[in-house]
C-alpha cells in the first residue's frame, strides 16, 4: 500500500476538515448541550457526496473507497465525533442497499439517501442481547406475501428522527442463519420509539428504542436472501469498525491540537507549558499514538476495500487498538489542560464522553478481542 496519499484523496480530506471547521465545530457544544440533532448540517453535507460515499454514482453515490471514507469521517470528527459518527451509520445502511438490496429498492432509495433527502438507521443490538448479536429474538412471521414483525431494538442512532431502519429479526429458527434483514419505514403502523436516552455523551445525536408491533411489511421489503441477515448485519460491522474508529482518531486529534495550543499559551512557575521536558514527552507520546492508529486503520481499510480474507480481523484490530489509543489521547489532553480541561468551555472533557463510547459500540473491544483471537489461532489449525 501507498502511505501517500493522492491528491484527490488530500482534496476529500481537506473538504470535509473545512466542513467540519466551519459547519460542525462552531456549533458542537450548543448541539452538545441541547442535545439537538443539526439534520439542516448533515443535509450540506449531503450536499458534498458525504451521504452515499460508497454508493454508485449511477444511483447518486460518491463511488469512495474505504480509504477515503476514514478520511472523511476523521476529518469530520475534528469538529464533533457524534455527527461524523451518526453520517458513518447512514453511510453504512446506504452501502448495505448498495450491495444486496433488489434494482427496485435501489432505484427506490439510494437517491433519496444519497441526496440526504431521508436519513437511515442500523437496527441490531436488543435489549437482551447485545454482544450476542446472534441471539436477537425479534421476530419476523411470514403471512402470505408479508412479514409481520414483533421486538425491540436497543441503542439505535438517530432512531425516531431517521426516516428509514434496516432491522435484523429471526425469520426462520435459532442461530444465525434464522436472521434476516428486513427495511422498515418511519410512519409504519405498530412502529414506535421510546424516549430520547440520558447519554454520557454522542448527545448531538439521539438514541432511543425502536418498537415493532406487528408491523406489516412486504416481502419485497426484505434486504438480500432470506437468512443472509447476520451475514450482511456483520459484514456491514466492518465496515462500521473502520468508521468507528476513525471518528475516535479525529476526535482525539482535536483534543491533542487543543492541549498543544493549550501549553504554548499557559505558563507555570514562570515558563511556558511546552519548555517542561516532561509535557514535551506526554506530547510526543500522544503524537505517536495517533499516527500509529492512523496508518493502521489505513492498513485496515484497504484490506477491506480488496475484500482480503484477512480483513475482518484487520477491522477488528483497528476498531479496537484505535478506540482505545483515541480515548486515552483524549484523556490525557484533558489532564495536561488541568483544572481547565474539566469545564465544558474548552471542549476537551465533550470530546473525552464522546470517544468513551466508540469502545462500547460496533462490538466491545472485549468481542474485538475474541474475533482476533479465534482468528489467528485459526490461522494455526488450532480452533
Amino acid at each position: 500500500m501507498d502511505f501517500v496519499l493522492s491528491e484527490e484523496q488530500v482534496a476529500i480530506r481537506d473538504m470535509a476538515l473545512a466542513f467540519a471547521g466551519d459547519q460542525i465545530a462552531p456549533h458542537a457544544l450548543d448541539w452538545d448541550r441541547d442535545r439537538h440533532f443539526p439534520l439542516d448540517v448533515l443535509r450540506q453535507a449531503a450536499g458534498l457526496g458525504l451521504a452515499g460515499m460508497m454508493v454508485d454514482p449511477d444511483l447518486g453515490g460518491s463511488g469512495l473507497g474505504r480509504i477515503e471514507a476514514v478520511l472523511v469521517y476523521e476529518a469530520l470528527a475534528t469538529g464533533c465525533p457524534a455527527i461524523s459518527a451518526y453520517l458513518s451509520i447512514h453511510n453504512m445502511v446506504a452501502s448495505m442497499i448498495g450491495r444486496h438490496g433488489s434494482d427496485a429498492q435501489k432505484a427506490a432509495l439510494l437517491p433519496r439517501l444519497c441526496a440526504g433527502d431521508i436519513w437511515a438507521s442500523y437496527c441490531l443490538t436488543e435489549p437482551g442481547s447485545g454482544s450476542d448479536a446472534a441471539a436477537l429474538s425479534t421476530r419476523a412471521e411470514r403471512q402470505g406475501d408479508d412479514y409481520i414483525l414483533t421486538g425491540q431494538k436497543m441503542f439505535i442512532s438517530g432512531a425516531g428522527e431517521t426516516d428509514l431502519y434496516v432491522v435484523m429479526a429471526r425469520s426462520g429458527g435459532p442461530g444465525p442463519k434464522g436472521i434476516s434483514a428486513f427495511i422498515l419505514e418511519k410512519g409504519m403502523a405498530g412502529l414506535s420509539f421510546g424516549a430520547n436516552e440520558r447519554k454520557m455523551g454522542w448527545n448531538a445525536q439521539p438514541t432511543r428504542t425502536v418498537a415493532m408491533d406487528g408491523v406489516r411489511v412486504p416481502a419485497s421489503a426484505m434486504l438480500g436472501p432470506e437468512g443472509a441477515g447476520f451475514k450482511l448485519a456483520m459484514e456491514a460491522l466492518d465496515g462500521g469498525r473502520t468508521s468507528i474508529a476513525a471518528c475516535s482518531l479525529g476526535g482525539a486529534q482535536a483534543a491533542f491540537d487543543k492541549a498543544r495550543a493549550y501549553m504554548g499559551e499557559r505558563k507555570a512557575f514562570g515558563q511556558k507549558l511546552t519548555d517542561f521536558q516532561a509535557l514535551q514527552f506526554a506530547l510526543a507520546d500522544m503524537a505517536t499514538e495517533l499516527e500509529v492508529g492512523r496508518t493502521f486503520l489505513w492498513r485496515a481499510a484497504a484490506a477491506l476495500d480488496a475484500r482480503l480474507p484477512e480483513a475482518t480481523r484487520l477491522c477488528a484490530m483497528a476498531k479496537k487498538h484505535v478506540t482505545d489509543a483515541g480515548f486515552d489521547v483524549a484523556n490525557r489532553a484533558l489532564q495536561l489542560h488541568g483544572g481547565y480541561g474539566y469545564l465544558a468551555d474548552y471542549g476537551v472533557e465533550k470530546i473525552v464522553r464522546d470517544l468513551r463510547v466508540h469502545q462500547i459500540l460496533e462490538g466491545t473491544n472485549e468481542i474485538m478481542r475474541l474475533i482476533i483471537a479465534r482468528s489467528v489461532l485459526a490461522e494455526a489449525g488450532h480452533v
